[in-house]
């Protein structure tokens, strides 16, 4: 098949009498799909690169996956989230092989702790008699999942809460995994999963999963994923942050605690005559929970502001020496147990981290603290990588980026620089979907600066109640920063009569059921409902968001990069912190218009994007809807809506 032919058969598939059309009720042929659709097929075939911005109601997901299928190649399709993921795999790729009338072998892969570690299981179940009786209930429930279930992936378990305790202990990870010395080698889950992806022709995968792959190796299982003929990317968007994460450097305390822990249990099981490894183990468990303690008493998230500390220095490199003290002395041991040599060489591992972080001797890379519930995440994350992309992407495969917010002022090459592509095909395809009938966007008059909190959430709220009794509830109220988003909450408590659902009652999809359940509720989320989300029809008719999407300048990350762009004499503002703004307020509104019957009122409370020059930046970059500062004449449009 030539690349006429392929782009052909593509093409017939999308037309106005095609299959689609005859097999989908109202399909109607959207030029920009056949467009992309076509950019896709004539790139794979000819291992081209490809970035594609599709506006909301372009119908990308298709627009990619027929051209994979008809292709005949090797294609991974990596997405920005789980639920994408999923939906690719048990709907869309089901649905397309059945209209094709083809017979192809799909493989969805997820991350190493979506799977059931039959080794953990059976660990955890033997030390059954300290455990939390909530835990072991749990567990004895996963347990008796776990001999029926097929694929071992939590995703499919309903006998427990997604936010069981029990659960981290007892799917796979690096830090337990022991490989082919493991007895349940041969049936272990995610092994399996890894074994049907390498025959597979499309290989669904997530963003995450892929970097880990490509950059880090990290399966145990030496290759996870194959090198395919084209790779497409859903929701680029994200690809360059969460390049940052795989090219930079993280250690988790709570990894090194669990490690050190594991010479204790392996020491009990099979190295009883050594009670010097129990000692130094809890002697170096202790030491580590006192600095871990002393960095939360400090709060402090950028490492670097923290070197002149001298006390906290000589704790730190104290932890170092006890440390390489403890392994020096489990290398003496080496060659006695094969789970135990495994531990050593992990431990060598994270403690080659943890030196590097504390030495923060890298100028081109931020070193940030994160506080997490009960344990600390170190990271270690370059300013810039485009030069480690760029590497990644230039093998003999042909890479395609598609999001529905890949450009500022209709230029992705933002986009392009940040992952080094090079020789890169871009097209721009605005929403099929009418926003100047659709939609009003509304930044009301005489708003509070944003610097003037206390004004600035009186009059969020007082906006606020307005909107939803006009949208009889059907809102999304889309914040910033956890801190306005309970505050608002907690002043809409008394002032609405609508059901209110609020980020951290449940899971995101649990809020999000019970949203499309009521029919007249109101969510109040931050970054987690940006995007991804998909509520169509009169059930979201309002999105109020509290103000421009600018990234905290304390951020420790943002910190590094703006210095670095300083010093080769640009302006962080307008080459950092706006572009990220811009992509993100698209995120947000494009929750609003979902399908060519939508009809929708977005409220921004915040008037720097009128009354600042870099304003016309967001607007430029937004769809083209009704434009208007009285509150008044969104009401009237919310209140119009059927």
């Amino acid at each position: 098949m030539t690349s006429t032919r392929l782009t052909q058969e593509v093409q017939r598939v999308f037309a106005d009498d095609g299959l689609i059309a005859r097999s989908v009720n109202g399909y109607s042929c959207r030029p920009q799909q056949h467009q992309m659709a076509s950019a896709v097929s004539e790139a794979l075939w000819f291992g081209q690169n490809l970035v594609v911005e599709a506006g909301t109601g372009v119908g990308k997901t298709y627009a990619y996956l027929i051209p994979a299928l008809l292709s005949g190649k090797q294609i991974i399709v990596s997405t920005g989230s789980k639920n994408l993921q999923e939906q690719l795999f048990y709907k869309d790729l089901p649905a397309l092989l059945g209209m094709l009338d083809i017979n192809k072998k799909v493989a969805l892969l997820k991350g190493r702790n979506n799977y059931l570690c039959q080794r953990n299981m059976e660990r955890q179940l033997s030390g059954a008699e300290v455990m939390d009786s909530q835990v072991l209930d749990d567990l004895l429930r996963i347990n008796q999942w776990a001999g029926q279930t097929v694929d071992g992936d939590i995703g499919g378990l309903n006998s427990v809460s997604e936010n069981s305790a029990a659960l981290p202990l007892v799917v796979s990870s690096k830090e337990s995994c022991t490989g082919k010395a493991c007895e349940h080698y041969e049936s272990c889950f995610t092994r399996k999963a890894r074994q049907k992806a390498m025959d597979a022709k499309i290989i669904v995968v997530n963003h995450h999963l892929f970097f880990a792959d490509s950059v880090l190796k990290e399966t145990g299982f030496a290759e996870l994923l194959p090198d395919p003929d084209g790779v497409i990317f859903d929701e680029a968007h994200l690809l360059p942050d969460i390049a940052v994460t795989y090219f930079g450097q993280q250690l988790s305390i709570k990894s090194l605690l669990n490690l050190i822990d594991s010479f204790v249990q392996i020491y009990r099981d099979a190295m009883a005559d050594s009670p010097q490894i129990a000692q130094m183990s809890a002697r170096c468990s202790t030491m580590v929970e006192q600095w871990q303690s002393q960095m939360f008493e400090i709060e402090q998230t950028d490492w670097r502001n923290l070197l002149g500390n001298k006390l906290l220095m000589q704790v730190s490199w104290a932890l170092i020496d006890e440390l390489t003290a403890f392994k020096n002395m489990l290398l003496g041991y080496i060659g006695r147990h094969a789970e135990f040599d495994d531990a050593v060489e992990k431990l060598i591992e994270l403690l080659s981290k943890l030196q590097v972080f504390f030495q923060c001797d890298n100028g081109n890379s931020a070193y940030s603290v994160e506080y997490g519930y009960r344990h600390l995440m170190l990271r270690i994350a370059p300013i810039n990588v485009a030069k480690e992309c760029q590497a990644l992407f230039h093998k003999d495969t042909s890479w395609i980026f598609t999001s529905a917010t890949l450009q500022i002022n209709r230029d992705v090459s933002l986009f392009t620089q940040a992952l080094g592509l090079k020789s890169v095909h871009s097209l721009i395809l605005d929403s099929p979907f009418d926003y100047g009938r659709q939609a009003l966007f509304c930044v009301p008059r005489h708003l509070a600066s944003v610097g003037h909190q206390e004004n600035a959430t009186k009059q969020l709220v007082d906006v606020a109640v307005k909107a939803i009794n006009a949208a009889k509830g059907r809102t999304f109220m889309l914040f910033t920063s956890h801190r306005m988003l309970n505050q608002v909450a907690s002043a809409l408590q008394s002032r609405v009569s609508y059901p209110l659902l609020v980020q951290g009652q449940a899971g995101k999809q649990t809020l999000l059921k019970k949203y499309r359940q009521l029919g007249n509720a109101v969510l109040l989320g931050t970054g987690a409902f940006w995007e991804g989300v998909d509520v169509r029809g009169k059930l979201l008719s309002c999105v109020i968001i509290d103000k421009l999407p600018f990234i905290s300048p304390d951020d420790t990350l943002y910190k590094a990069r703006a210095e670095g762009i300083s010093r080769s004499g640009k302006d962080p503002f307008m080459d950092l912190s706006l572009p990220q703004a811009v992509i993100s307020l698209n995120q947000g509104v494009g929750r609003l218009i979902r399908d060519e019957k939508d009809r929708g009122v977005l409220i921004l409370c915040d008037n720097r994007i009128v009354n600042r020059s870099y304003g016309q930046a967001f607007i430029n970059s937004l769809p083209l809807m009704q434009r208007t500062r009285d509150l008044d004449k969104a009401l009237q449009f919310l209140e119009q809506i059927d």
